[in-house]
């Protein structure tokens, strides 16, 4: 099935994504492929399950990432990665954010 991140949280691991039946399913990170990290509106597929605790999302892959979809992009061919100075970036602005906080 396909859907899209109505939210993911990377420090804490899970968030939840809206399948194209506008369910919500919950999502956690080790359902992701490795090295994946998900962000808020991006595109992806994945094996819904229903568990003794809810929905939940399995086999999870990236199909866009929402900066490609805001932006009209096609889809990369590699779009399930981001590079590791990528995700260092980012955890430094979320270090950032929290200081703030």
């Amino acid at each position: 099935m396909k859907g899209t991140v109505k939210w993911f949280n990377r420090k804490n691991g899970y968030g939840f994504i809206q399948g194209a039946d506008n369910k919500d399913y919950f999502v956690h990170y080790s359902a992701v492929e490795k090295g994946t990290f998900l962000r808020d509106n991006d595109e992806v597929e994945f094996e819904p399950a229903e568990t003794d605790k809810g929905l939940q999302s399995k086999d999870v892959k990236l199909l866009r990432k929402a900066s490609d979809i805001e932006s009209g992009n096609a889809p990369a061919e590699n779009a399930e990665e981001d590079t590791e100075e990528d995700t260092e970036e980012n955890t430094e602005e979320d270090t950032e954010e929290e200081k703030e906080q």
